[in-house]
């Protein structure tokens, strides 16, 4: 009866998912971008873009100006020096004079929008989000930052307890079979949630293919710690013929996303696969399984719930700042460390277990 809980609740995340696909961004409404209240007689498309055109050639949105936006024809400040042209910080960034423009003009006709009484909607695909400090998204930045903090500190002290306060093999090795996966699982966590925090602090194509990339070969490699574990799988040969497909399947996915195409909704089925079919893994397991700590497995799987709810049902921010990713960060933290919690448990466990059946 539990599993079919969770179930319906991924089940319904889904359908949230499906229900949401159809919605139309924010640069597709005819007064984005013409919220400053001049070139009204113009036609609804360049009513459209007359804010962000009239920005790129004076280089202001209001009273907001842009030193950047005076730049030649091939890319370069009218009258400045090299050294007063646009910092390099700026430059890998791609802070340029459009995506300035447009920001602003966001933000103009946001604050219309939200007088007016109207929701928020999304811009070029994205929700409008206040910066700080030059950061697109602040809030999920620090809750990133404090979720990798969390999983450092869970992945040592894991490793100070399995070598240094647990009973050793005669050869020095630990007694507990997964060691070696969790240290991979901790160094692949910790990968994705540091490009994750650069790619929230600016949206490129860059960030984009490492964040999506991570992601996907944690989410993979979770998947084969979740079998590994639920079945107590321990013969090399064994292991070898469960991880090769998983391994190769995510290998096949990322290239392809680096290589070929990068299909957004493509990388998000995928990785909603692979996000369902563990946790149906991991649910299933703490059902029959007599573990002391089963208990924290079902706390996980239930918060992992809400966050494939959030990452499918992309919810509108609240106060201009937090976000449904930024809710997941969130929801995440309590996850990692209950995680971690888990896998200390389980090493004293099987230690223990296997302890006794040497003697």
């Amino acid at each position: 009866m539990v599993v079919y809980r969770r179930l319906l609740v991924i089940i319904v995340a889904f359908l949230c998912f499906v229900a949401c696909i159809g919605a139309s961004d924010g640069d597709a409404d005819p007064i984005y971008m013409f919220c400053l209240g001049i070139g009204a007689d113009l036609p609804k498309k360049q009513q459209s873009r007359y804010c962000v055109e009239q920005c790129e050639k004076t280089g202001c949105v209001g009273a907001k100006c842009f030193q950047h936006c005076n730049m030649t024809s091939d890319g370069k400040s009218v009258g400045d020096p090299w050294y007063l042209q646009e910092p390099l910080y700026i430059k890998w960034k791609k802070w340029d004079c459009l995506s300035g423009c447009r920001y602003q003009c966001m933000l103009a006709r946001e604050e219309e929008r939200e007088k007016a009484g109207g929701a928020p909607v999304k811009y070029h695909g994205k929700w409008p989000l206040k910066r700080a400090f030059g950061i697109e998204e602040p809030v999920a930045v620090a809750l990133a930052a404090l979720n990798l903090a969390v999983q450092f500190h869970g992945w040592v002290s894991f490793y100070i307890l399995v070598n240094y306060k647990l009973p050793l093999r005669p050869t020095r090795q630990t007694y507990y079979e997964y060691t070696g996966l969790c240290h991979v699982y901790g160094t692949l966590s910790m990968n994705f949630l540091f490009w994750s925090a650069v790619y929230h602090s600016r949206v490129v194509e860059m960030t984009e293919r490492l964040n999506y990339s991570s992601a996907a070969a944690l989410l993979g490699f979770s998947l084969i710690v979740a079998i590994f574990r639920a079945f107590n799988v321990r013969s090399e040969a064994t292991r070898v013929m469960v991880a090769a497909p998983v391994i190769a399947f995510i290998t096949t996915h990322i290239l392809y996303l680096n290589c070929y195409h990068f299909d957004y909704g493509l990388n998000m089925k995928v990785c909603f696969i692979l996000a369902v079919v563990q946790l149906l893994v991991w649910v299933v397991w703490a059902g029959v399984s007599n573990h002391p700590s089963s208990w924290k497995i079902r706390l996980v799987a239930i918060e992992e719930c809400l966050i494939i709810f959030f990452q499918m049902y992309d919810l509108p921010p609240f106060w201009g700042c937090l976000d449904a990713r930024a809710i997941s960060h969130a929801i995440a933290i309590p996850i990692s460390y209950i995680w971690w919690s888990f896998i200390h448990d389980d090493s004293g466990y099987r230690t223990s277990a296997l302890l006794k059946k040497t003697k």
